[in-house]
Protein backbone atom coordinates (compact mmCIF):
# COMPACT_ATOMS: atom_id res chain seq x y z
CA UNK A 1 0.00 0.00 0.00
CA UNK A 2 1.57 3.29 -1.06
CA UNK A 3 -0.74 5.72 0.76
CA UNK A 4 -2.20 4.40 4.04
CA UNK A 5 -3.84 7.72 4.95
CA UNK A 6 -5.77 7.79 1.66
CA UNK A 7 -6.84 4.19 2.33
CA UNK A 8 -8.02 5.21 5.84
CA UNK A 9 -10.05 8.14 4.48
CA UNK A 10 -11.50 6.01 1.66
CA UNK A 11 -12.64 3.32 4.10
CA UNK A 12 -14.38 5.98 6.20
CA UNK A 13 -15.94 7.57 3.11
CA UNK A 14 -17.22 4.22 1.79
CA UNK A 15 -18.68 3.25 5.19
CA UNK A 16 -20.50 6.59 5.37
CA UNK A 17 -21.98 6.14 1.88
CA UNK A 18 -23.08 2.60 2.75
CA UNK A 19 -24.63 3.88 6.04
CA UNK A 20 -22.54 1.51 8.16
CA UNK A 21 -22.44 2.03 11.92
CA UNK A 22 -18.90 0.69 12.46
CA UNK A 23 -15.86 0.56 10.20
CA UNK A 24 -12.62 -1.33 10.85
CA UNK A 25 -9.30 -0.06 9.51
CA UNK A 26 -5.73 -1.38 9.88
CA UNK A 27 -3.86 0.36 12.66
CA UNK A 28 -0.78 2.60 12.70
CA UNK A 29 0.38 5.37 15.02
CA UNK A 30 -0.56 8.08 12.50
CA UNK A 31 -4.05 6.62 12.00
CA UNK A 32 -4.53 6.39 15.79
CA UNK A 33 -3.71 10.10 16.17
CA UNK A 34 -5.99 10.99 13.24
CA UNK A 35 -8.81 8.98 14.85
CA UNK A 36 -8.31 10.74 18.19
CA UNK A 37 -8.56 14.14 16.46
CA UNK A 38 -11.78 13.12 14.66
CA UNK A 39 -13.23 11.97 17.99
CA UNK A 40 -12.18 15.12 19.88
CA UNK A 41 -13.70 17.37 17.23
CA UNK A 42 -17.00 15.42 17.22
CA UNK A 43 -16.84 13.84 13.76
CA UNK A 44 -17.04 10.24 15.00
CA UNK A 45 -19.03 8.72 17.84
CA UNK A 46 -16.40 6.45 19.38
CA UNK A 47 -13.33 4.34 18.60
CA UNK A 48 -11.51 1.31 19.94
CA UNK A 49 -7.97 0.11 19.34
CA UNK A 50 -7.86 -3.68 18.85
CA UNK A 51 -4.39 -5.18 19.37
CA UNK A 52 -4.81 -8.53 17.59
CA UNK A 53 -2.39 -9.94 15.08
CA UNK A 54 0.85 -8.31 13.97
CA UNK A 55 -0.64 -4.92 13.10
CA UNK A 56 -3.88 -4.52 15.01
CA UNK A 57 -6.88 -2.51 13.91
CA UNK A 58 -9.07 0.45 14.81
CA UNK A 59 -12.84 0.08 15.12
CA UNK A 60 -14.58 3.40 14.50
CA UNK A 61 -18.25 4.01 15.34
CA UNK A 62 -19.62 6.59 12.91
CA UNK A 63 -21.81 9.45 14.11
CA UNK A 64 -25.24 9.95 12.52
CA UNK A 65 -28.01 12.48 13.15
CA UNK A 66 -30.97 10.64 14.72
CA UNK A 67 -33.67 12.57 12.84
CA UNK A 68 -32.32 13.01 9.31
CA UNK A 69 -29.88 10.05 9.28
CA UNK A 70 -27.12 12.37 8.05
CA UNK A 71 -23.49 11.69 8.97
CA UNK A 72 -21.43 14.24 10.90
CA UNK A 73 -18.70 14.06 8.22
CA UNK A 74 -19.72 15.76 5.00
CA UNK A 75 -16.40 15.47 3.18
CA UNK A 76 -12.99 13.91 3.70
CA UNK A 77 -10.26 15.09 1.37
CA UNK A 78 -6.62 14.03 1.11
CA UNK A 79 -4.30 17.00 0.48
CA UNK A 80 -0.70 15.82 0.69
CA UNK A 81 0.05 12.66 -1.30
CA UNK A 82 3.21 10.55 -1.50
CA UNK A 83 3.86 11.99 -4.96
CA UNK A 84 3.25 15.63 -4.02
CA UNK A 85 3.71 16.71 -0.42
CA UNK A 86 2.03 19.95 0.72
CA UNK A 87 3.82 21.86 3.46
CA UNK A 88 2.62 25.14 4.98
CA UNK A 89 3.94 27.61 7.50
CA UNK A 90 1.75 28.84 10.32
CA UNK A 91 1.07 32.12 8.50
CA UNK A 92 -0.17 30.29 5.38
CA UNK A 93 -2.33 27.79 7.28
CA UNK A 94 -5.47 26.81 5.30
CA UNK A 95 -8.91 27.65 6.68
CA UNK A 96 -11.46 24.95 5.87
CA UNK A 97 -14.96 26.37 5.27
CA UNK A 98 -13.97 29.62 6.99
CA UNK A 99 -13.12 27.79 10.22
CA UNK A 100 -16.10 25.40 10.30
CA UNK A 101 -14.05 22.41 9.14
CA UNK A 102 -10.58 21.26 10.17
CA UNK A 103 -7.31 20.64 8.40
CA UNK A 104 -5.19 17.90 9.96
CA UNK A 105 -1.45 18.56 9.96
CA UNK A 106 1.59 16.47 10.75
CA UNK A 107 4.02 18.76 12.57
CA UNK A 108 7.23 18.42 14.53
CA UNK A 109 5.08 18.44 17.71
CA UNK A 110 2.81 15.63 16.45
CA UNK A 111 -0.46 15.37 14.55
CA UNK A 112 -2.83 18.29 15.23
CA UNK A 113 -5.50 20.52 13.72
CA UNK A 114 -4.86 23.78 11.88
CA UNK A 115 -6.15 25.85 14.82
CA UNK A 116 -3.77 24.20 17.30
CA UNK A 117 -0.81 24.61 14.92
CA UNK A 118 -1.69 28.27 14.40
CA UNK A 119 -1.73 28.86 18.18
CA UNK A 120 1.64 27.12 18.61
CA UNK A 121 3.01 29.00 15.56
CA UNK A 122 4.33 25.89 13.82
CA UNK A 123 3.77 24.64 10.30
CA UNK A 124 3.82 21.17 8.82
CA UNK A 125 2.46 18.81 6.21
CA UNK A 126 -1.27 19.15 5.49
CA UNK A 127 -2.64 15.60 5.60
CA UNK A 128 -6.36 16.08 4.97
CA UNK A 129 -9.42 18.32 5.22
CA UNK A 130 -12.50 17.25 7.19
CA UNK A 131 -15.88 18.98 7.27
Amino acid sequence: MTDPIADYLTRLRNAIKAKHRVVEVPSSNLKKELTKILFDKGYILNFKFVEEGPQGSIKIALKYDQVNKVNAIKKLGRVSTPGLRKYVGYKDMPRVLNGLGIAVLSTSKGVMTDKEARELKIGGEVLCYVY
